[in-house]
């Protein structure tokens, strides 16, 4: 029987997700995973750098072969490192997602959820909409593209991604092999309007409620 993916868990957070108890939820949802996390990295944006470098500088202190992104203000259901690291190895993939449930930001989960969306559609490397931030990709690989801020004039799809979506197109010019779990495995929290890459906005701007 192989070895159970050694995963450290990333999670970026603005001091506000420290303040509103979002960062701990998190964090204990890592703490409840099926497939125990080996370490969990945590940056605070404390100087207001924005998110690609607080998520950077979280990156930078892996050691595992694997990495898993959380961003504070989401969370993982038990399952989810369990069932990304079975398709990691099943597929022999190197940036395995899954999908979420939509939630409010006490944690409930919206009455009429997410319609199907993007969930169990094959992965598409020319307009990968269907990943978010909440992902797991070898650490190596995750290093060699790492995040940035894109510049202003950087226009994707008809509009200007953020330093995640920029991270996924870096793994698709890598040659990443991408593998899609269908299940909703993580809780979105949706803050009023979809902040998801946006530049100046989400935990970067600490638009917070």
């Amino acid at each position: 029987m192989s070895s159970p993916l050694e995963i450290t868990v990333v999670i970026p957070a603005h001091p506000a997700r420290v303040a509103n108890g979002m960062l701990d939820r998190a964090v204990a949802s890592v703490r409840n995973q099926l497939h125990p996390a080996a370490d969990i990295s945590i940056a605070i944006d404390e100087h207001g750098d924005g998110a690609a470098v607080t998520r950077q500088r979280a990156l930078d202190a892996v050691k595992t072969e694997w990495t898993a992104f959380l961003d504070s203000d989401d969370f993982f259901y038990p399952e989810h490192l369990r069932v990304l690291a079975a398709g990691a190895k099943i597929f022999k993939a190197d940036y395995v997602f899954s999908y979420y449930m939509v939630h409010f930001p006490d944690g409930k989960p919206w009455p009429a959820n997410d319609p199907l969306g993007h969930f169990g559609k094959p992965f598409n490397p020319a307009a990968p909409h269907q990943t978010t931030i909440t992902t797991l990709v070898r650490t190596d690989l995750a290093k060699a593209v790492g995040f940035h801020e894109p510049p202003p004039d950087s226009i994707v799809g008809g509009h200007r991604g953020g330093e995640d979506w920029h991270f996924t197109i870096g793994c698709v010019d890598a040659g990443a092999k991408f593998y899609h779990v269908a299940r909703r495995s993580w809780g979105w929290t949706h803050h009023r309007g979809n902040s998801s890459g946006i530049p100046g906005q989400g935990d970067a701007a600490a638009r917070q409620t």
